[in-house]
């Protein structure tokens, strides 16, 4: 299916997304697994504070295109610019190959990621998993981090959750730490690989409302389309690794979403 184009009707508040500087740019990425190939040409740019949710099948890409933005993969071809730091594959030899990594660990440094699988530190409490990002990524004191890490688990509903270790929260107790963790890393972009899936729909809309009320730019891969509807600016369908729509949200129904890959 040929991309959809953003249409011409746009709201205020939507002009000055579509309109702004683009906090991340994605042009002609390809990524192959081997002969596999995963992502085929995909071009996207997210704007400064917006938040943009990319739905499709399982197998689509979703997760691994999350993964070349965050650099946690290597790429095969194509650029990714995340603020002033650009990844280009394709040359060769020792000095590109040094150069590469050094620009990759500056990228890494401007993207929270929260993980479907939460990795959070086993031996660490959730006060201590949100506070040691506080202290690592933002150079808050130790005292000021707990004391932050107590008033965002806490706004997480985790307040009797404070000193557990990971092994002694629910699944979706652990993810909410996990939110907690990446939300308030000071880091501009955050990307979430299906962030809200280990809670039920109405938790999950509760977080990510908390997600799209953060000031900075949201990335997250969904698989409910009805939350990717509720609280995002943008959506992009996926499917066999390329985009096929791209559309302000407000302009999308759940029936648009089935239509192209089925929800």
């Amino acid at each position: 299916m040929a991309r959809t184009p953003v249409p011409s009707d746009l709201t205020a508040a939507e002009r000055r997304v579509f309109g702004g500087a683009n906090a991340v740019e994605v042009s002609g990425l390809h990524k192959a697994f081997g002969s596999k190939v995963v992502l085929n040409g995909v071009a996207l740019s997210v704007a400064e504070g917006e938040v943009l949710v990319i739905v499709g099948p399982s197998g689509s890409g979703k997760s691994t295109l999350l993964r070349c933005i965050a650099r946690l993969v290597p790429i095969t071809a194509g650029q990714i610019r995340v603020g002033t730091t650009v990844i280009q594959e394709g040359a060769v030899g020792w000095r590109r190959s040094r150069q590469i990594a050094r620009r990759s660990r500056s990228l890494r440094g401007e993207v929270g990621m929260v993980f479907q699988h939460f990795n959070l530190f086993p031996h660490k409490t959730a006060r201590q998993n949100v506070a040691m990002g506080l202290r690592l990524v933002r150079g808050v004191s130790r005292a000021d981090a707990d004391t932050a890490a107590v008033e965002l688990l806490t706004r997480m509903g985790l307040t009797d959750h404070l000193e557990h270790h990971p092994g002694e929260l629910s699944g979706g107790q652990q993810q909410r730490a996990s939110l907690a963790r990446a939300l308030y890393n000071g880091r501009p972009v955050l990307i979430g690989d299906e962030p809200v899936s280990a809670l039920d729909r109405v938790q999950g809309a509760e977080i990510l409302s908390r997600i799209a009320s953060r000031h900075g730019t949201i990335i997250v891969a969904l698989h409910d389309i009805v939350l990717a509807l509720g609280h995002t600016d943008r959506i992009v369908v996926l499917d066999s690794g390329r985009i096929v729509l791209d559309a302000p949200s407000r302009t999308l129904t759940a029936a648009d979403l089935v239509a192209y890959y089925g929800g």
